[in-house]
């Protein structure tokens, strides 16, 4: 297991607590991070095209610094813990791609600290701002998380029938945390 930049935490659910651990993602991590992606209740009903058939393959996750939230225990592959959520960073031009957190982890403060952790990265690469285009019902949680909002990604049919929400956060030594 890579442990780049790693940060642990705890979460409690079903009477326990469980200790978290952000790390690098690995080529094989990309089933587990596809099954999250496509099984997100996030994207149920109209917003269910724009997951369909998506794919989070290993070389995706060799390209981009994808960083993988894991609980401790065997995963659901078997492996190295059950993943919670994940994010993927893309250096050029500054974007956050993908977030997701998976629907049984949320409320738990994954996502906050999926975000803390992508500033920091951000800061790391030298990077002052970073671009967010939010699925529509996400939009809240990042501008609870200081993103701020710079504009309205149209609609591109067939891929993404609706407009999206644009947001910047600032990451920079004068960023908010």
């Amino acid at each position: 297991m890579v442990t780049v930049g790693s940060r642990s935490a705890g979460i409690s659910g079903g009477g326990r607590r469980t200790s978290v651990v952000i790390r690098r993602g690995e080529g094989r991590d990309a089933a587990r991070l596809t099954r999250l992606v496509r099984g997100s209740a996030a994207y149920e009903g109209r917003y269910a095209a724009m997951v369909d058939g998506y794919r989070v393959g290993p070389d995706y996750i060799e390209a981009h610094r994808v960083f993988v939230a894991v609980g401790e225990g065997r995963g659901d592959s078997g492996e190295g813990g059950r993943v919670l959520g994940f994010y993927s960073l893309v250096v050029e031009p500054p974007e956050l791609d993908l977030m997701f957190v998976a629907d049984q982890a949320q409320g738990y403060g994954i996502g906050r600290r999926l975000i803390d952790h992508m500033r920091d990265e951000a800061r790391r690469a030298g990077i002052d701002s970073v671009r967010v285009v939010s699925h529509p019902p996400a939009e809240g949680f990042y501008r609870s998380m200081g993103a701020r909002p710079s504009g309205t990604v149209p609609a591109n049919p067939p891929a993404v029938m609706w407009d999206r929400p644009e947001l910047m956060f600032v990451v920079g030594s004068g960023g908010e945390r």
